[in-house]
């Protein structure tokens, strides 16, 4: 016999089930809400890949730029010294950056974000040094160096996909060499070329916003440099666009450099946990870097060669460390500076060890 409780019919309820939905449809909302800043910043660096990618071949390369075709350095073996130095710190970091590509997941790429952003940053830093010490910049200091390549992005030593930058004073920014720059930009990764310079236009906008802001706070808080009420001596709290005028020098050009900066920024905030833990697509982000990453990279490697002199160069780069060897750096001698320097590259097997191409979402 079986008893009142085995028997018991416990009707469905309609009404629970459509509170469960509608809390289920709330949390997936609230989750998207903390997914926005992450996916924003994963639109803006994908959105420069997509750039890059659809205007290299159309806007040309290096051997294009009159300032590219008159570069040359008198190098002592020192220099050759310091210069080797500083691209074997950009590879190794580089080779640490596609290591965590072969090696990793979904989930792995996620949380390794604590460590890619700044080797991202840190790789392309130190392939930007050894090409600025071809042009005689032998210093460390992080302002002097941007305020240096951003005169160099002004001044077309960069192709056309990488030259754009903003300029002018907080309030009154505008962008060049991104003519679609002026449309809104969407939440949604960039499928056309407008898309691409919509969000590339506004991350230069909220980057030199945020330097503009930073670069006040630094004047205000100098006694030496603040500027003060005429009235009380004091210095103001609220600027007017005249005031903001009055800094505008000390910010320079924001390139794609100083984008590239907001990797290391993030990484030493909060703000990193905040991409940890939202819902994005981590490879795509991940590709998105590397390809920047190898683009650059190959900018500044076919500068400090043709600085050196190719025979040079391939010396350098045949005596790499083993970890370094038969891999990315001799493909992209191969693929990038042989074919700008050498009026007929050697053959010579292709390595595929070229980053990933990442155009579209999956």
């Amino acid at each position: 016999m079986t008893t009142k409780e085995e028997t018991r019919i416990i009707p469905l309820n309609p009404q629970v089930e459509a509170i469960s939905d509608e809390q289920q449809q709330k949390l997936a909302d609230e989750n998207w809400r903390k997914s926005i800043p992450a996916q924003v910043f994963l639109n803006y660096f994908f959105a420069i890949n997509y750039h890059i990618q659809e205007n290299e071949d159309l806007l040309g390369g290096l051997q294009n730029l009159p300032f590219f075709r008159s570069h040359s350095a008198d190098l002592s073996d020192a220099d050759v010294a310091a210069i080797t130095k500083l691209l074997h710190t950009s590879w190794s970091t580089e080779y640490a950056l596609r290591a965590t590509a072969e090696l990793g997941d979904e989930n792995f790429l996620r949380n390794a974000l604590h460590w890619t952003f700044p080797q991202a940053y840190h790789a392309i830093w130190s392939g930007l040094q050894a090409f600025l010490y071809t042009t005689g910049v032998h210093s460390n200091n992080s302002q002097l160096i941007h305020r240096e390549v951003g005169r160099l992005v002004v001044k077309s030593a960069y192709p056309r996909p990488v030259s754009f930058y903003a300029a002018g004073a907080y309030g009154d920014f505008s962008i060049h060499r991104l003519p679609l720059a002026g449309y809104k930009a969407g939440l949604h990764i960039a499928s056309k070329e407008i898309d691409a310079q919509a969000q590339i236009g506004q991350f230069l906008r909220t980057t030199r916003k945020m330097k503009a802001q930073w670069t006040r706070a630094q004047v205000q808080a100098n006694p030496n440099t603040a500027i003060r009420s005429q009235k009380t001596g004091r210095p103001l709290d609220k600027w007017t666009a005249s005031h903001w005028q009055q800094i505008t020098w000390r910010l320079g050009y924001t390139t794609i450099f100083d984008l590239l900066g907001r990797l290391r920024i993030s990484q030493t905030s909060r703000e990193i946990e905040r991409y940890v833990e939202a819902d994005i697509d981590f490879r795509l982000f991940h590709g998105s870097l590397l390809n920047i990453v190898s683009y650059l990279n190959g900018i500044h490697e076919t500068y400090v060669a043709k600085a050196l002199g190719l025979e040079r160069y391939r010396q350098l780069v045949a005596e790499l460390p083993v970890h370094l060897q038969a891999g990315f750096v001799q493909e992209r001698l191969r693929t990038r500076v042989e074919p700008v320097l050498a009026p007929t590259p050697p053959s010579a097997p292709a390595i595929n060890a070229e980053a990933p191409q990442y155009r579209m979402a999956a």
